[in-house]
């Protein structure tokens, strides 16, 4: 983990990653809540495309991978609802559910994909609780899904 001085934007850049557009939810929930300083984010997961079991079709790496891109995933709603990543003061909390076969004992190296990617965006603001779950399937027969929680300023979209 390193960080580059000025902001989350310019750490984003030096670690090369560019967010994706923020996704839209799949059915009839909100993408995030705002209450109380804290901003709840739906469960977010990698590509659609990719589907499957870890321990079956995936490895732990392809899992680790996976939870990164849903990060990236998360990043982008967290970016849309307080507008500039600097307006995070805290992550809080993740957790993780993975799409994985009864054998299958290796979840917190999954989730570690998200947890590295929250460190090296937000440094010490970065660490975070978090839980992870095996489940024997997931919507969309995704490998894992994310749930986030964030400490932030007041967004600037905080009309949820």
């Amino acid at each position: 983990m390193f960080k580059v001085e000025g902001t989350i934007e310019n750490q984003l850049m030096a670690l090369g990653i560019i967010l994706p557009q923020a996704s839209e939810p799949a059915a009839r929930y909100a993408n995030y809540i705002y209450s109380n300083g804290l901003l709840f984010i739906s469960g977010k997961g990698p590509s659609a495309s990719t589907k499957g079991k870890l321990g079956q079709q995936f490895s732990t790496e392809d899992g680790y991978q996976f939870a990164r891109q849903a990060g990236l995933e998360v990043l982008a709603v967290l970016k849309q609802a307080v507008g500039r990543l600097d307006n995070v003061l805290q992550v809080v909390k993740i957790q993780g559910f993975v799409n994985a076969d009864r054998a299958f004992e290796e979840h917190h190296k999954v989730l570690n994909g998200i947890s590295d990617l929250m460190l090296d965006v937000f440094g010490e603001k970065g660490v975070h609780a978090r839980s992870v779950m095996g489940a024997n399937s997931l919507r969309d027969n995704l490998p894992i899904i994310v749930d986030t929680i964030f400490e932030v300023r007041m967004p600037v979209n905080d009309s949820l």
